[in-house]
């Protein structure tokens, strides 16, 4: 084989994976084990104080978990991964490494809904405290910027609305202040856009949508892109100081540029536990193998059903970047040419009452609280998954009381619209 990079289609397939050398077992095994055994008291040892690498116990690492994180690390061109329990553990995790009590982060306002509780209620428990920033505002994110911030937060491919982040203009702000960006790359997947390539330190997903793919499996990542200095200004004591329980280990010093992935294993896993099971690690790896023809069936039936929404009588406006006429077009042809993604929003005349009237009427669409899925889905936001909004925050976030958000799947676009048609004429 020449010395050529592989292209994305062959990462998905084969990164991190090789055959099983004991049974020569092709596809990788699921290692459904607790414990593994060491070669003697000096492993053991070894493997316990960072001095070499392996398998100690599934909570820290496991075989099937390690190719998936290598694989997802090689599709987004990060020096490695970290995969946890789910997208909300891997939010987490990532903050335990740079945050301390008192200690803020920016997030774009423009979120899924339980990352706005997470961020807003959850995290004050830790003392952690967001500063909220307007994505359509870029300098918003440079006016929030105080000496207690540690990081900016922000989705590629917003949700629900499917608004396009200009990602390299905010890392610009988080350059000059000093702070890693982490961009959550769900809707997006690495298939249409690589944040790493336009600027991120860190790139987290929830594993459960597209990159699985077929709603059956849980699970969340973290990448590192291994571009962060960690141990200037002293900001992030977690990966430039020593280390106690570590016997004084610097973990930037010691591991460089896939320290932090490092960090969020031996100090974020370790002790708070969020550990993905290695069953729903062979899931996801079976999904990612078929990313990319998925993806791109999923983006060019959503732009299709985008289309003929646009032109229904019943819809007052639809939130597709994929469309000529959206705000967001020329943020969508620049970080996201293959198309843009397969989630979006659109808004019924009828309001609130139409939006719960549309979700009961369809048929072929399954309302459920997910997206991602080889299956279309839909929910009306306002009524769930940003219900613990107040009303200002819901039409901020994309999720007005008028608003209906759909995940297309990849069944034939059709069969989607005769559905969508039938319910809104009912």
């Amino acid at each position: 084989m020449s010395d050529r990079l592989p292209g994305f289609s062959t990462l998905a397939v084969h990164a991190g994976a090789q055959p099983d050398p004991t049974t020569g077992a092709r596809a990788t095994p699921i290692y459904q084990t607790t414990s593994f055994v060491f070669n003697d008291a000096d492993h053991a040892a070894s493997l316990f104080g960072l001095q070499a690498f392996g398998n100690i116990y599934t909570r820290i690492g496991n075989p099937t978990n390690a190719v998936l994180e290598e694989r997802v690390a090689a599709l987004e061109g990060g020096t490695a991964a970290l995969a946890v329990a789910s997208g909300h553990a891997a939010q987490v995790v990532v903050m335990q490494q740079l945050l301390q009590p008192g200690d803020e982060f920016i997030a774009a306002r423009k979120l899924y809904g339980g990352s706005i509780n997470q961020f807003t209620h959850s995290f004050k428990s830790f003392g952690w405290n967001v500063v909220w920033a307007d994505p359509d505002d870029i300098a918003s994110f440079e006016r929030a910027i105080t000496p207690r911030t540690k990081a900016i937060f922000i989705e590629s491919i917003a949700n629900p609305g499917g608004s396009i982040t200009d990602i390299e203009a905010i890392s610009t702000i988080a350059r000059k202040a000093g702070v890693p960006l982490i961009v959550d790359n769900t809707l997006a997947s690495p298939y249409l856009i690589r944040p790493i390539d336009h600027g991120a330190d860190i790139v987290v997903h929830s594993l459960t949508k597209f990159l699985g793919g077929h709603g059956n499996s849980i699970g969340g990542i973290i990448v590192d892109a291994g571009t962060f200095d960690w141990s200037k200004a002293g900001k992030y004591p977690m990966l430039s100081e020593p280390r106690p329980e570590y016997h004084g280990i610097k973990l930037h010093e010691t591991f460089g540029n896939f320290a932090f992935a490092i960090a969020c294993r031996v100090l974020g896993l370790r002790d708070l536990g969020p550990a993905l099971s290695p069953f729903n690690a062979f899931l996801i790896l079976t999904g990612i193998e078929t990313l990319p023809l998925r993806m791109q069936k999923h983006c060019d039936n959503a732009k299709t059903i985008a289309e003929y929404l646009a032109g229904h009588p019943a819809v007052s406006s639809v939130s597709y970047a994929g469309l000529a006429s959206d705000k967001y077009n020329a943020l969508a042809r620049k970080y996201s040419p293959k198309g843009a993604g397969a989630v979006f929003t659109f808004s019924l005349k009828g309001g609130y009452d139409a939006g719960v009237s549309l979700v009961s009427n369809l048929k072929l669409f399954s309302h459920l609280a997910n997206v991602g899925d080889t299956r279309s889905l839909v929910i009306h936001p306002a009524s769930t998954t940003h219900s613990q909004l107040d009303d200002a925050a819901k039409v901020k976030s994309g999720a007005g009381p008028d608003v209906v958000r759909l995940s297309i799947g990849i069944e034939d676009k059709e069969d989607l619209i005769a559905d969508l048609e039938q319910a809104l004429t009912a």
